[in-house]
């Protein structure tokens, strides 16, 4: 769940010299009108002087040189094929040296990051394409480092295609079966919330392959009801509803069995790494290195309070631990999902101290040095660069709401390649002279540059000009960022956005939107702030109609230190919610608010944290939209949950602060939505919790979509949903003359 809510949000205009003639709408909003242009699919190439991408208009994937941002070459166009042809495609994957590639099509997604396609295989330099199996439910390929050897799933079974036997196909693993054995690829709880959709890799020389096993035969399963609906249809379903039912570990039950396996591609022999794992442990990555006899296992304990890095031989199957990393309340995700492996170094992100930092070990494990920002978090690894020992990295400063770009020389001095305030990002050549950079402000949507290494734009790729002149047509105001200590002294920050006729004499009703789940950030300086993508757009709709708009991040959220992230530990809930409600409060005390008139909405955990604060007990919500919310945690998954809560039976008291316990205290006119189809957050939460609210006497109104999943989107969907979202709010803010 964590970070489900990315926000994407345009802003551009101050208030002055706006031009109000534009009348944003719903349906714009959801077809992408006020979308900004990207430079999509951008992959750095082996030589370091150039790097990949797909052309606009998505024919084609060519090269570009990094030193002035020129067309280098075409390395693939469905126009000039050999062999097999396509009419189009949905992205690639380029071989480690850079000659071939996986054209990817006829994408059908699976869940969240994993989905099934058919392949073909290209090669550059005579342009021969021809498709890597005749089932075109593969999943997750990964090439060999010598391009010859691709192995991928099917049907929870590995197979690999050996390029230089004109793609013969062999069968690796026969275990394999749907909801009982998975080889190579994550079981659903392990790919949400270890955020990857890969168990499988090759070892260095290509002659072992390597992967986890995932035996869910004892995980109870959960099902999904299915109807015929529409956009799209379910024929099959027009009498009879049917039933989606998958393995879905819930807090304090069982989780899949899980183990570590390497193969023999010349012997044929399997052998189970002796790896030393927790019976309820897990294993969430499974990284190659650049020596043949080592593979790198990360495991975690159920508690996820103790990581631990493997080396291990898939030759012989040993194990030997190199790194140990212990919380005293959890390990953060971000130690290994966002870890870098190099020839030489592992870089890892930790969290022990008062802020994130990075620690650089060699690939035996010794702890070579620690990179740090004085007062800053560490919010992403780029890698480093192994001639030099220069480490490349971004870090939450010089506010945490700011994302800036930075190297720490070998000799540990920082330098700052993008002082610019806002939120940028890198993505670097191989040799590290030079990088791709994003970058954006509260104000202005993203730009795409090619950099030098110094940080020095040497070409604009897109500056989504043509958006923001658009954008000058509506209404919009620039977002306001602004700080305030709640009673208990604790400081929050948040943002506001204004009507464009904004009348400081007036009092205004207030919709505050949140996200709040734990180590998350919504007060951002980026492109990316604002509740429902598309530039913020809805925002601004809502301010459109005489509201303003505020968002608060509360306890709990990321990137203010780990103290400030971690205090929700085993109460996930309690503090979230009150920040909210004393945001609340302090937004009625402002000349220019209505008390009497302040909502409060949010999506996935911020649904819960809208029921949690309507629920608080201080009555200071007039009405709320919880959509997609958890309203027991013991109804969500174990990685999730327990990583915060520990298990129910360990914690029973902190898992009974939540909604379903609160609806006597519930104030304020409250809409319920849900997807029927949510595999996520399941609809039981949104059931379980109605009922309770009908056996408490309480009124409310529930939405509920047929066969839509967390998402809630497909066909006219999200335009339903949004507007009854913004009449909800009028409804009970302004119509009612409240």
């Amino acid at each position: 769940m964590k970070k489900f809510f990315i926000m994407c949000s345009l802003i551009l205009a101050t208030t002055m010299g706006v031009a109000a003639e534009g009348k944003i709408s719903i349906q714009d909003i959801n077809s992408g009108v006020f979308a900004a242009k990207k430079v999509g699919g951008m992959r750095a190439m082996p030589d370091g002087e150039t790097y990949s991408r797909i052309s606009d208009d998505r024919t084609k994937i060519i090269a570009c040189y990094y030193k002035n941002g020129q067309q280098a070459s075409v390395l693939f166009d469905i126009n000039n094929t050999v062999g097999e042809k396509v009419k189009a495609f949905d992205d690639y994957i380029l071989s480690p040296d850079g000659t071939k590639m996986l054209i990817k099509t006829e994408t059908k997604q699976v869940y969240r990051r994993s989905s099934k396609a058919r392949y073909y295989v290209y090669n550059i330099a005579n342009k021969r394409m021809r498709l890597l199996s005749d089932n075109s439910d593969v999943q997750n390929p990964v090439w060999s480092n010598d391009g010859n050897l691709i192995a991928f799933v099917r049907n929870n079974n590995i197979w690999v295609s050996k390029l230089l036997f004109d793609g013969a196909e062999s069968q690796i693993t026969k275990d394999g079966e749907l909801n009982k054995v998975i080889n190579g690829i994550p079981d659903w709880v392990n790919e949400e919330e270890f955020a990857s959709s890969n168990s499988l890799c090759f070892n260095a020389d290509g002659t072992m392959i390597c992967w986890i096993k995932y035996e869910e035969a004892n995980v109870k399963e959960y099902p999904l009801q299915l109807f015929k609906g529409m956009s799209p249809s379910y024929d099959a379903l027009s009498t009879y509803p049917g039933e989606y039912t998958y393995k879905y570990p819930k807090a304090g039950e069982d989780n899949s069995k899980v183990s570590a396996w390497s193969y023999d591609i010349k012997s044929h022999v399997a052998r189970k790494f002796e790896l030393p794992l927790d019976a309820e442990g897990y294993i969430p990555r499974i990284i190659p290195t650049a020596n043949a006899n080592s593979i790198l296992l990360v495991t975690l304990n159920r508690h996820q309070d103790d990581m631990r890095i493997f080396s291990a031989n898939p030759r012989s199957s040993v194990c030997q631990m190199i790194v140990e990393n212990k919380s005293s309340k959890y390990v953060k995700d971000e130690s290994f999902t966002d870890m870098k492996v190099t020839d030489n170094y592992i870089l890892i992100p930790c969290d022990k101290g008062e802020n994130i930092t990075l620690n650089v070990y060699t690939i035996a494990g010794a702890l070579k040095r620690s990179v740090s920002v004085p007062n800053k978090d560490i919010t992403e690894t780029y890698g480093i660069d192994q001639k030099t020992g220069d480490v490349y990295f971004q870090a939450a400063s010089p506010t945490p709401k700011d994302r800036q770009v930075f190297v720490s020389r070998a000799n540990g001095k920082i330098e700052c390649l993008t002082p610019e305030a806002g939120t940028a990002a890198a993505q670097f050549s191989e040799n590290y002279k030079y990088f791709l950079k994003t970058w954006s402000d509260a104000d202005t949507p993203y730009k795409f540059s090619v950099c030098n290494g110094q940080g020095k734009d040497i070409k604009v790729m897109e500056d989504n000009a043509s958006l923001k002149s658009k954008l000058r047509n509506y209404p919009i105001t620039k977002k306001e960022f602004f700080t305030f200590k709640t009673s208990e002294g604790v400081q929050l920050e948040g943002w506001m956005i204004k009507p464009a006729n904004f009348d400081a004499s007036k009092k205004y009703p207030v919709i505050m939107h949140q996200y709040s789940g734990p180590g998350s950030q919504q007060v951002v300086n980026s492109w990316g702030i604002g509740s429902m993508g598309n530039g913020g757009m809805y925002d601004y709709l809502l301010a459109e109609k005489g509201f303003i708009v505020v968002t608060v991040d509360g306890r709990g959220t990321g990137y203010r230190g780990t103290a400030f992230e971690k205090c929700i530990y085993q109460r996930m809930g309690d503090l979230e919610s009150k920040d909210q409600v004393e945001t609340a409060i302090w937004l009625g005390q402002q000349s220019f608010v209505d008390k009497n008139r302040i909502a409060i909405w949010g999506w996935s955990f911020g649904g819960f944290n809208t029921l949690m604060a309507m629920s608080d007990g201080r009555p200071v919500f007039c009405c709320g939209v919880a959509i997609a919310a958890p309203t027991d945690w013991r109804f969500y998954d174990t990685i999730y949950t327990e990583r915060y809560m520990r298990t129910p039976k360990e914690n029973s008291a902190g898992y009974d602060i939540n909604p379903k316990n609160r609806v006597n205290n519930l104030h304020g006119a409250l809409l319920l939505v849900h997807g029927l189809a949510d595999d996520n957050v399941h609809p039981q939460n949104a059931f379980e919790y109605s009922e309770a609210m009908v056996q408490a006497d309480k009124d409310f109104k529930e939405l509920i979509y047929t066969n839509r999943n967390h998402g809630i989107h497909g066909g006219n969907t999200r335009n339903h949903l949004l507007r009854q979202v913004t009449n909800w709010f009028v409804e009970h803010m302004v119509s009612s003359g409240k």
